[in-house]
């Protein structure tokens, strides 16, 4: 259970303005990196000067600045940000550190949208197979994702009220049926689309250009946006919601909201990654170590945070076995299943879980 002083601000000035100015710059550097690691050997500063200078840019860096290397960083960030900010907000909502975007179906029903669209995807009409053309995986996870996650919402709604408890085990019920259905998806597909499910299933950053960010950034950027609005209420509902409801905090909008939110942004970001794991359950733990529970410094410190290491795995999944690239969800779970485990076994954590 976690408890927090909706009045205690986590820390003083100094080192909160010591761990703002941390975080953008492991950010910039993440960025920086993004745009320089690759195989073309691009040189990012000789572009830059070159622009400054007024000189143009050739078709080829043009392409390689703009088409390859630029939607990569802006599409790491995105995911980052929204499954750290949708961590964040399941722990505070379900008042419990170990909660993550998966408990209300949002990642099972995502991957269930997204095996249907590659193994029977071919099955759709010819006409509808033009329209949605190479948007059909990404929009089939996401409507597979709201669609879990608005069936969860409706079944633990009773009495116009939203039951937790039953959020959380219908949860774990739906995210089992949704494997269940998967499984059946994959025992049905052929070797090319075993090869795509795997890619997908692990998460990649690679080909994500423009036309996706158009499509997931709409949904992720006002969640990052509002979510700090949630802030105090959610810590107020720490206390428990008799307590948050005394305090004035609307506690049936605001589980409505939480849970709209996770599924937008997270519903987007697996949309168009795939399956990442660890990032939205490590990063707010690593924040709270840092200066405490308060969501008012950890939903927008999450966002930064989130987006950095989620880069920062980016540009490890592209150098460590070149020419090939690893999968995102490899290094994250490489790297968030230690220090997971770390921030578990810390002397009197255990006595918070």
């Amino acid at each position: 259970m976690v408890t927090v002083d909706p009045t205690d601000l986590g820390g003083g000035a100094p080192r909160g303005l010591r761990i703002d100015l941390g975080l953008w710059a492991l950010l910039a550097l993440a960025v920086w990196l993004g745009l320089t690691v690759g195989a073309t050997g691009i040189s990012v500063p000789g572009l830059f000067f070159d622009w400054v200078q007024g000189l143009p840019l050739s078709d080829r860096d043009r392409i390689i600045l703009m088409e390859i290397r630029l939607p990569r960083p802006v599409a790491g960030a995105a995911v980052g940000a929204a499954l750290a900010v949708s961590g964040a907000l399941m722990q505070g909502l379900f008042r419990n550190p170990l909660a993550d975007p998966g408990l209300v179906g949002v990642g099972a029903g995502a991957g269930l949208g997204a095996v249907s669209a590659i193994v029977l995807g071919s099955l759709l009409p010819v006409g509808v197979l033009a329209a949605v053309g190479m948007h059909l995986v990404p929009l089939a996870a996401f409507l597979g994702g709201w669609g879990t996650t608005l069936l969860l919402y409706r079944m633990a709604r009773q009495g116009g009220q939203v039951s937790i408890a039953t959020m959380l085990l219908a949860g774990i019920a739906i995210a089992a049926l949704a494997g269940a259905l998967t499984g059946i998806l994959i025992q049905m597909a052929d070797d090319n689309q075993l090869r795509d499910l795997t890619f997908w299933g692990l998460g990649s950053l690679s080909g994500i250009g423009w036309e996706r960010l158009a499509f997931a950034l709409p949904l992720i950027l006002p969640v990052l946006l509002l979510s700090p609005r949630l802030a105090r209420g959610l810590n107020a509902l720490a206390m428990g919601e008799q307590a948050a409801w005394q305090m004035g905090i609307e506690t049936e909008r605001l589980k409505s909201l939480t849970v709209l939110s996770v599924a937008a942004a997270t519903g987007a970001a697996v949309a168009i990654s795939g399956g990442i794991g660890f990032v939205g359950i490590v990063v707010p733990h690593l924040l709270r170590i840092a200066h405490g529970p308060d969501n008012r410094l950890l939903l927008p410190r999450a966002a930064l945070l989130g987006a950095a290491l989620l880069l920062l795995a980016d540009v490890a999944a592209r150098s460590l076995v070149p020419p090939s690239e690893l999968a995102i969800g490899i290094v994250t779970a490489c790297l968030g299943a230690p220090v997971f485990l770390w921030i578990l076994l810390r002397p009197g954590q255990g006595a918070h879980l």
